[in-house]
């Protein structure tokens, strides 16, 4: 059972008490939230907006953000891409140079400097990345070259909606691969291919890779990741084989180029569209075994060849020593989307259910007599052993009614919550509570301390 003397703390575990920690729930739905994830990322105090389609994230959204972007980088070094990191702002002759300056619409914000230079808040990074690459890549010897950030973006939408869904101002990860021919190309796609599958997987979400459009990036190759979520914006088909599927290439051997491409294939063989590119009259898949519902894109990856690195003179010397442009992809996720598209996958009318690996924190522990000097004592020895053993604890400290606890426990969803009262104490047992299956058992610490290490 727990111990009498209490645990002591620094102030860095002080932070995670609840009467200390910036969490400013609501009990309303705000008006402006349309959807799932907006409504709750407001009530959940995990973001606030600053103007239109910009959002402050608060301490619990940003604990979130860090974890999924902790996931994508683990993911990118796994494959070889090195980290680096580029500004915010652009100069507007880059795009001038690859002719996306005029192409690239009114979604580019472009500002002018002091100086009356033409400058941008970059959308993506294509040209900054093909500027550093030929000042400083002369031969095929260097290559491949395999590079990406995670970057603040934004894109100036006309009608921003659905919080960090569709916000102006955006968290994103972008990776860019620069290549001696296609074939080698085609290996890095691959390569990228399955990291985000695995990526994904992680992040305890199922993402069907589909067929998709190259829109202003441009290329040839090109495939959406799409969460399935009956409030995404736009209407999937999927073949159901998609959804017990296996996405995580056990065994797979990066550096085999024919085996890496053959699991790639094999595991595009089951059909899988968005809106624009089914067509139900030559759908080879209908009936029960079709999956018709709507979908949330969360990553993109383009093959397109030379169109940056022609204009933009990034050639590099050849085994014949000739000089050749080469060949280039770019590679996105949305970390700060996929804040939201997770919530859109799983929460309930209680609130967010979050998957453990990105859960801001992993258990919530209550005190329901806050004040009770047996129950504060358990308490503190409970959230002591916690911390010891890593596990991430927030410690509903406060002094104020039980039901108000349990809803903002709830609200937040951390996967797990340890309920310490009076009676319990007395019979030598908590509760253990599963989020996402709501079952509560009365165990003692020790077992539900085992039970959420598991």
């Amino acid at each position: 059972m727990l111990n009498a003397q209490p645990f002591r703390f620094d102030h860095h575990e002080a932070l995670m008490r609840l009467s200390q920690f910036f969490l400013p729930t609501l009990k309303e739905t705000p008006s402006e939230a349309q959807i799932a994830s907006h409504r709750l990322m407001l009530r959940a105090g995990m973001v606030r907006q600053l103007t239109a389609g910009i959002y402050s994230w608060l301490p619990l959204g940003h604990r979130v953000l860090k974890k999924i972007e902790q996931i994508v980088r683990e993911e990118q070094d796994k494959i070889g891409f090195n980290e680096l990191l580029m500004p915010t702002i652009q100069p507007a002759e880059l795009w001038q140079e690859s002719g996306r300056y005029d192409d690239y619409g009114l979604e580019m914000l472009r500002i002018t400097d002091r100086h009356d230079r033409k400058m941008l808040f970059g959308p993506t990074n294509e040209e900054a990345i093909t500027d550093i690459f030929r000042k400083d890549v002369r031969s095929y010897k260097q290559l491949p070259q395999l590079l990406y950030h995670i970057q603040w973006k934004f894109r100036d939408e006309i009608r921003p909606r659905f919080g960090v869904m569709r916000g102006r101002e955006f968290y994103m990860k972008d990776a860019y691969s620069f290549d001696i021919d296609y074939e080698s190309a085609r290996h890095t796609y691959n390569k990228i291919f399955l990291a985000y599958c695995r990526t994904f997987a992680r992040l305890g979400v199922k993402a069907i890779p589909m067929v998709a459009d190259t829109g202003p990036i441009g290329g040839d190759l090109s495939h959406e990741f799409i969460v399935l979520a009956e409030t995404g914006e736009s209407e999937v088909f999927c073949d159901k084989k998609w959804l017990d599927k296996d996405l995580t290439g056990r065994g797979v051997d990066l550096n085999d180029r024919t085996g890496l491409e053959n699991w790639v294939q094999g595991t595009l063989v089951d059909y899988a569209a968005t809106e624009e590119k089914h067509d139900p009259a030559n759908s080879p898949i209908s009936g029960d075994d079709l999956v018709s519902t709507r979908g949330i894109e969360v990553g993109h990856i383009f093959h397109f060849g030379a169109k940056y690195s022609e204009p933009m003179g990034a050639t590099v010397l050849g085994p014949d020593g000739t000089e050749v442009p080469v060949q280039m992809g770019s590679y996105g996720i949305g970390v700060s989307r996929l804040v939201g598209a997770l919530i859109e996958a799983s929460h309930d009318e209680n609130g967010i259910i979050w998957p453990e690996s990105v859960a801001p924190y992993k258990v919530g522990l209550i005190n329901l007599r806050t004040g009770d000097d047996a129950c504060d004592s358990a308490c503190e020895d409970a959230y002591g052993k916690m911390t010891n053993a890593g596990i991430e604890v927030l410690y509903d400290d406060r002094d104020i009614r039980a039901g108000g606890k349990f809803a903002d426990m709830d609200l937040i969803g951390l996967p797990w919550q340890i309920i310490i009262g009076p009676k319990g104490l007395k019979n030598g047992v908590v509760e253990l509570k599963n989020r996402k299956t709501g079952e509560k058992t009365e165990v003692t610490f020790e077992a539900a301390l085992n039970q959420i290490s598991a």
